[in-house]
C-alpha cells in the first residue's frame, strides 16, 4: 500500500515538472506570438472569428485580416492617418469589387462553380450582402449577444438567425407567402430557402437545384413520384400547376380551393350542380346538398395518380 503511494506521488511530481518545463513554457509563448497585432486595437473584431477558419489561419502579422481589408504596413505605423484599402467596408466599392476579395480564397469552391451566370451576381448583390464574418458566433460571450439577431419564429431551438430571415430583406413578395396558413416550414427552421433554391447560381430557373421543378419537389415527396398506371397529366407536366411552392390560404398549398382548382380544367361535370341549382349527379332533382362544401377529392383521392387495374377507379383516381 505505501508502495501505491510513493508510485502516485512520484507520478504527479513528474506531470508538475513536465507543466512546469521550459518546453511547456515555450509552447505558451508560441501561442501567445500567434495573437494578430491587430488585437491591440480590433479586439472585438478579432473575437468574433477566433473559432472561424478565417481565424485559424491567422497569425501575429495579421495575414487573414490583411488578406479582406487589405495591406496594414502604413496602418500599423500611423493608425489614424493611414488607413487600409478595406474594400469590404467601402461605401464606394462595386459589388464585383467586394466579391473579388472573397473569391480571392474561395473561387475554387464546388458551390461557387455557377456564380458567374448567378441571378444574385448580375443584380449587384456581393458575398457580403449575405454573409457576414464578424458576425457573433456565441451566446456565451456576453459581449457577443448584444450582436446576435435570435429568430423570432416560434418554435425554433436555434439562437442562430434562421436563413428565410436574411432571403426576405430582398425577396418580400415570399415574406407574404411563407406566413400563410399552408407553407412549408420555412418560419419554424425545418426547411430553408437553400433547400430548393442556390444562392451561389444555378443554371435552371428560379435558381433551383434540381434539373426541374418537380425533380425537386419529388425529392421529398417521393410518395406521389410512381409510375402510375393512371397518371394525372398536370401532376407529370408541373406541380406548380396545382400547388404553390412557398405558402397558400388553402390546405396542402393549393393555388384554390376545390373544386374551383379542378374547375380550370374539367369544366362541367359533378361541380357546375354547387353553382347553378342542377343536379350534380345524374337524375337528381334538386341538387344533392351532399356536394356542398366537398371537394372532388373527396371521391377522387388518388389525384396525383393511381395503381387500381380497374377502369371505374383508377381511370378516374378513385380509391
Amino acid at each position: 500500500m505505501r508502495c501505491k503511494s510513493i508510485i502516485a506521488a512520484g507520478g504527479l511530481l513528474l506531470a508538475l515538472a513536465a507543466f512546469l518545463s521550459p518546453s511547456a513554457f515555450a509552447q505558451d509563448q508560441g501561442a501567445a506570438s500567434k495573437v494578430p497585432v491587430c488585437v491591440n486595437c480590433h479586439e472585438k473584431q478579432n473575437s468574433t472569428i477566433l473559432l472561424t477558419g478565417h481565424g485559424a489561419t491567422n497569425d501575429a502579422k495579421g495575414s487573414a485580416c490583411q488578406a479582406c481589408h487589405g495591406d496594414a504596413t502604413a496602418h500599423l505605423q500611423d493608425p489614424v492617418k493611414n488607413k487600409p484599402a478595406n474594400v469590404l467596408g467601402s461605401k464606394t466599392s462595386t459589388a464585383a469589387e467586394k466579391s473579388a476579395v472573397c473569391l480571392s480564397c474561395h473561387s475554387g469552391q464546388r458551390q461557387l462553380e455557377n456564380w458567374s451566370i448567378a441571378k444574385h451576381r448580375k443584380v449587384d448583390v456581393s458575398c457580403v450582402s449575405c454573409h457576414s464574418i464578424h458576425q457573433a458566433q456565441s451566446a456565451s460571450n456576453n459581449s457577443q449577444i448584444k450582436g446576435a439577431q435570435f429568430a423570432a419564429a416560434p418554435y425554433t431551438t436555434t439562437q442562430r438567425q434562421l436563413t428565410y430571415k436574411r432571403c426576405v430583406t430582398c425577396h418580400n413578395d415570399v415574406r407574404g407567402e411563407i406566413i400563410k396558413p399552408s407553407h412549408h416550414p420555412i418560419v419554424e427552421g425545418k426547411v430553408g430557402c437553400q433547400d430548393c433554391h442556390e444562392p451561389h447560381g444555378s443554371l435552371q430557373k428560379f435558381s433551383l437545384r434540381n434539373d426541374s421543378l418537380n425533380d425537386l419537389c419529388l425529392s421529398c415527396h417521393a410518395d406521389k413520384r410512381g409510375p402510375w398506371i393512371h397518371e394525372h397529366p398536370p401532376v407529370e407536366e408541373n406541380c406548380a400547376i396545382c400547388h404553390t411552392p412557398h405558402g397558400s390560404a388553402h390546405r396542402a398549398l393549393l393555388a384554390q380551393k376545390a373544386p374551383v382548382l379542378c374547375g380550370d380544367c374539367h369544366a362541367g361535370g359533378h361541380t357546375h350542380g354547387i353553382y347553378d341549382g342542377r343536379g350534380t349527379l345524374p337524375n337528381t332533382l334538386p341538387s344533392n346538398v351532399r356536394f356542398v362544401g366537398a371537394g372532388c377529392v373527396e371521391c377522387h383521392r388518388q389525384i396525383h395518380g393511381s395503381n387500381a387495374p380497374s377502369s371505374s377507379f383508377g381511370q378516374y383516381f378513385m380509391r
